[in-house]
């Protein structure tokens, strides 16, 4: 009886996995913004903006990681040595399909986690259409 037991248990033991099982379509990002720094008339109206902010950096955030980030770098040279150097990073996609996890204040700052599956996004691109964004559209922000 006692070695039928540990017989057993080592069967099921070595049913478990050795390392954690992850999906690899799902990822995840974090964004965050000030509340202090919002403008507003109200700490309410702030907290709002900063919340909208944030998830705003968090689908950046998502953006980066399925789009990559586009690096634009620049050196000056005068007389053999270096002047003035300017890097630039841009991101620009479209992300259909993320939601949000969780979405709170930490001091002074507002958190949002999003995640996104990539298969379903990759389902949602057949239905819809893309339209340029004028840049001097005035938003809340």
């Amino acid at each position: 009886m006692r070695y039928w037991f540990l017989l057993v248990f080592m069967a099921l033991a070595g049913c478990q996995p050795l390392t954690e099982i992850r999906n690899d379509d799902l990822i995840t990002s974090v964004g965050y913004a000030s509340i202090s720094e919002q403008r507003g008339r109200t700490i309410e109206e702030k907290r709002v903006r900063a919340m909208r902010a944030s998830k705003i950096d968090a689908y950046r955030e998502l953006t980066e990681q399925v789009y990559g980030m586009r690096i634009s770098a620049r050196a000056e040279l005068e007389d053999q040595q270096l002047g003035v150097e300017n890097t630039d990073g841009a991101v620009d996609g479209i992300i259909r399909g993320a939601e949000v996890i969780r979405s709170y204040p930490v001091g002074d700052s507002f958190v949002t986690e999003m995640q996104l599956d990539l298969r379903k996004m990759d389902k949602m691109k057949k239905h819809g259409e893309v339209f340029h964004v004028p840049t001097n559209q005035e938003t809340m922000f």
